[in-house]
């Protein structure tokens, strides 16, 4: 299917990626992607003046930094002429600025871009209760001092009780349940035993353990000063454990279903903060700018299914991409699916090799599995973190480079989405 002209992946890069409270809690959301838009512009000589448009995904945008693409957009030194704006489409925010970014580029309207996702989740805040930001209220518009202390008088202590935004965030409003439960919901289901997702997380963290051990990350990610005396070169991922073990994993508790669930946060995705970028360019921006392009996109698609199986969102949009592209999974040479939960992902290799969960999320056709040779060969999700603002645009940028350093052709990146849906996105390496 043709989908307008050609667009092309120039370069992508991402920050290093730390746990929650670690390292990077400090780093405000834009300046986890600015530097990487500046890294761009030196790298390939070119003039802070010609990037058209920058596109960034943030679900958790801070109140000081309203429409957070344009505030990355002239902290990187772009040309103030340059527009800049924020999406957010839950997990997918990354994915989705890529691939708004690349449908400006092929109906022509643009050709040079930069997109990316950002997330500094250590910072999502802890919010005043209904009733206590009502007393606020009162007392600030009160007239008379009597009229204040009667405000005041309507206190009480349990008002002082926080609400956790991140909390909040991660449970749907419709089907009312916590993310971590929807990944119970497809384990009970498809009878994925906590052993199950033990040893997938294990994987995960050997496999992520080893690729920074082989340097594997050192063409994605772009170190980044850190610490309160920008003191400390952060240059890796924090969060990989090369010391997993399948039996250290077994101890933990359920976290979701702390009676009979087999979800544990050793097997989930931790709360992650990380930035990434993705230089996008036409055929024309190529040659004016003498640009030599890692890849191309060939074509991406979003689809939806109900919220409380939303681990199942990669079924529906892996398949939704293979047949608008006429491609088939197996011709995928590497494919990145986050990995939100073990569970989730497990699911979803079900889904794709069994007719009958296929067919439950609207998909008439058999893909066939992932072999393991092809998935997530430098670990995923549960070893690297889920900034989830990021983590759309993540997966594109350690594909291209997983791609080009294997001597691939092609690969695809999906992931499930909070809400109900799913994103994928099939990449082809120059």
């Amino acid at each position: 299917m043709s989908t307008g002209k050609e667009v092309f992946i120039v370069e992508a890069k991402r920050s290093p990626q730390a746990k929650a409270g670690l390292d990077l809690k400090e780093v405000d959301p834009p300046y986890l992607a600015d530097y990487l838009v500046s890294h761009f512009l030196s790298t390939h000589k070119i003039p802070n003046t010609e990037i058209e448009e920058v596109i960034f995904g943030n679900t958790g945008n801070p109140a000081k930094y309203p429409n957070i693409g344009r505030v990355i957009a002239l902290l990187a030194g772009l040309h103030k002429k340059t527009s800049g704006y924020t999406v957010h489409r839950n997990c997918a925010s990354g994915l989705e600025a890529v691939a708004q970014g690349f449908l400006k580029i092929a109906s022509g309207r643009h050709h040079l871009l930069v997109t990316g996702g950002v997330e500094n989740m250590s910072q999502m805040p802890l919010l005043f209760s209904k009733e206590l930001t009502e007393t606020f209220i009162k007392v600030s518009s009160a007239k008379t001092s009597s009229a204040k202390m009667k405000a005041l008088m309507q206190f009480r202590p349990s008002h002082l009780a926080p609400i956790i935004a991140i909390e909040q965030g991660l449970t749907d409003p419709f089907c009312g349940l916590n993310m971590g439960m929807t990944a119970e919901m497809l384990a009970r289901e498809y009878s994925l035993t906590r052993e199950m997702q033990d040893e997938f997380a294990n994987e995960s963290h050997h496999k992520a353990a080893k690729a920074q051990k082989e340097g594997h990350f050192k063409s994605e990610i772009l170190p980044l000063i850190v610490g309160g005396a920008m003191d400390k070169i952060l240059e890796h991922d924090i969060g990989p454990r090369e010391n997993s073990t399948i039996e250290g994993l077994a101890k933990l508790k359920p976290f979701f279903d702390k009676k009979t669930g087999t979800v544990t946060a050793a097997n989930s995705c931790p709360i992650t903060d990380g930035g990434s970028a993705i230089l996008l360019a036409s055929e024309e921006a190529l040659k004016k700018y003498n640009l030599r392009p890692m890849a191309k996109i060939v074509d991406y698609f979003f689809g939806g299914l109900e919220p409380e199986r939303m681990g199942m969102g990669p079924l529906v949009a892996i398949d939704g991409v293979l047949k608008r592209t006429n491609l088939t999974l197996e011709q995928m040479d590497l494919v990145e699916i986050n990995e939100a939960f073990a569970a989730q992902v497990l699911a979803v290799q079900k889904g794709l090799s069994h007719l009958d969960v296929a067919q439950r999320f609207g998909v008439d056709k058999v893909w066939g599995s992932v072999p393991k040779e092809k998935l997530n060969i430098n670990g995923g999700g549960i070893a690297l973190g889920h900034p989830v603002g990021s983590t759309g645009s993540r997966l594109v940028v350690t594909l291209v480079h997983a791609l080009k350093r294997t001597g691939k052709k092609r690969g695809l990146a999906t992931l499930c989405i909070g809400g109900g849906q799913g994103g994928a996105i099939i990449v082809e390496t120059i």
